[in-house]
C-alpha cells in the first residue's frame, strides 16, 4: 500500500490545508477548487496532495489498491500545448468527456488543470459550463498563477485558496556572479558617470555582457530543470504538451530571475535609503517600476533579452542622473 502523499512541509497545518483536509474528511470538499499562487511547483503539490486523499483515501484510511496520483485511472489532467502554449477547446471536451463517465477504481474522480488561464475563450466557454453543471463525484482542481486572467464568471464558480511560493533562492551556475556583477555596475552608476566616452563605453559594454549573461544562465537552468521535470513527467504525455511544459519550465525561472534582479536592487538601495537620500528614493521607484513594467510585457512574449536590455538602459539613464 503507497502511503499518503505528504503536504509542502512549509504548508502542513497551515489553515489553508487544515480547511482542505476538513472538507476532506467530511466529504464536503466543492466540486471546483481554484488554487493559486506565485510558485507552480507548489500549486501542483498541493494538487497532487488533494486527489491523492481523494482517490486513494486520507492517511489510516487508505484504499486496499493505491495509485500515485499522476498514475491513479480516476486522476486526468489537462494541460498546455505547443509553443504557445494553449489550452485549446478540443483538449478541453476531451477532459469533459472523460471525467463524464463513472470513476474506475476510486469512489470519485479528480482532474487537475494546470495553468488554466491559458486556456483560449473558445476552451473558457466549454470549461464554464462543466463548472456550471459539474458531473457527479467529481473534482476539479484548477492551477494558476494568474487568477485574474480567468474569466470572472469562472473565478465566480470556484473555491479559491492561495498558497505562498515555497521556491528558495535561483542557483543556476553563473547566477550568483552575476548578479555580484550587477551590484557592482550599479555602484558605478550611483558613484557617478565621468563625462568622457570611454567611461560611458564601459557601462554600455558591461551592459550589454549582462545582458548576453543573462540569457545563458536561463537556457543552462531551462536544461538542468527540464532533464529533472522529464523524468518524472506521464509516459503518455505528447510532444505538444512536453513542449509546452519546457516552454514553461523556462518562463517561471525568467520570473524568478527578474525577482532576483528586484530585490538586489532594493538591496542595494537600502543603506542610502536609510540615510535618508531622496534622489535615491526616486532613481529606485523609476527603476522598480520599469522593471515590473518589462516583466508584465514578458507575459506578451516580449523576448527576455530586449525587456533586460531597456531595464538596463533606463537603469543608467535613472541612477547616474540622481
Amino acid at each position: 500500500m503507497i502511503s499518503a502523499v505528504p503536504w509542502p512541509p512549509a504548508l502542513a497545518g497551515t489553515p489553508a490545508i487544515a480547511v482542505i483536509e476538513q472538507a476532506i474528511s467530511r466529504q464536503r470538499l466543492s466540486h471546483s477548487l481554484l488554487l493559486h499562487g506565485d510558485d507552480p511547483e507548489t500549486l501542483l503539490a498541493v494538487a497532487t496532495g488533494i486527489a491523492d486523499r481523494l482517490l486513494n483515501g486520507e492517511p489510516g484510511q487508505r484504499a486496499a489498491a493505491t495509485f500515485p496520483p499522476e498514475q491513479h485511472p480516476d486522476c486526468f489532467a489537462l494541460r498546455p500545448a505547443g509553443k504557445m502554449r494553449q489550452i485549446s477547446a478540443d483538449s478541453t471536451r476531451e477532459l469533459i468527456g472523460k471525467v463524464q463517465v463513472s470513476p474506475a477504481v476510486a469512489p470519485r474522480k479528480v482532474a487537475i488543470i494546470h495553468e488554466v488561464d491559458r486556456m483560449n475563450v473558445a476552451a473558457s466557454n466549454i470549461f464554464l459550463k462543466t463548472l456550471e453543471e459539474p458531473p457527479a463525484h467529481t473534482t476539479l482542481l484548477l492551477l494558476t498563477t494568474r487568477p485574474y486572467a480567468l474569466l470572472p464568471t469562472i473565478r465566480s464558480r470556484v473555491l479559491h485558496f492561495r498558497f505562498p511560493s515555497l521556491t528558495t533562492a535561483v542557483t543556476a551556475d553563473g547566477w550568483a556572479p552575476w548578479l555580484a556583477d550587477y551590484r557592482a555596475w550599479l555602484g558605478r552608476l550611483a558613484s557617478g558617470v565621468a563625462n568622457d566616452k570611454r567611461a560611458i563605453a564601459d557601462h554600455v559594454f558591461t551592459l550589454y555582457g549582462l545582458v548576453a549573461r543573462f540569457g545563458a544562465v536561463l537556457d543552462f537552468a531551462t536544461d538542468e530543470v527540464w532533464k529533472q521535470q522529464k523524468a518524472k513527467l506521464p509516459p503518455d504525455l505528447d510532444d505538444d504538451e512536453q513542449v509546452a511544459i519546457e516552454t514553461g519550465i523556462a518562463n517561471g525561472l525568467r520570473s524568478r530571475l527578474f525577482v532576483e534582479i528586484e530585490q538586489a536592487t532594493r538591496e542595494f538601495s537600502l543603506p542610502s535609503l536609510v540615510a535618508g537620500d531622496e534622489s535615491t528614493r526616486r532613481a529606485l521607484v523609476a527603476v522598480i517600476g520599469k522593471l515590473e513594467h518589462n516583466v508584465g510585457l514578458l507575459r506578451l512574449n516580449l523576448n527576455e533579452s530586449a525587456a533586460l536590455e531597456d531595464f538596463l538602459l533606463s537603469s543608467l539613464r535613472l541612477w547616474s542622473r540622481r
